[in-house]
């Protein structure tokens, strides 16, 4: 992992550590977030808060 945002080493091997699933989320399991806001059967979907922490609390 590349160091960046100024964040350490140590910091970045911990991150993600701190929620329930003990790892940081993956990118193919973040797009699945965009993927189904973009799908036309979400146009109903406004003014919503979609949460990808992991488990860590709410968004």
């Amino acid at each position: 992992m590349q160091v960046s945002g100024g964040a350490t080493q140590e910091k970045l091997k911990g991150f993600g550590g701190d929620t329930p699933l003990g790892r940081p989320g993956q990118p193919v399991e973040l797009g699945s977030i965009y993927v189904q806001l973009a799908a036309s059967d979400a146009s109903y979907a406004t003014g919503q808060i979609y949460g990808s922490a992991g488990g860590k609390g709410m968004p």
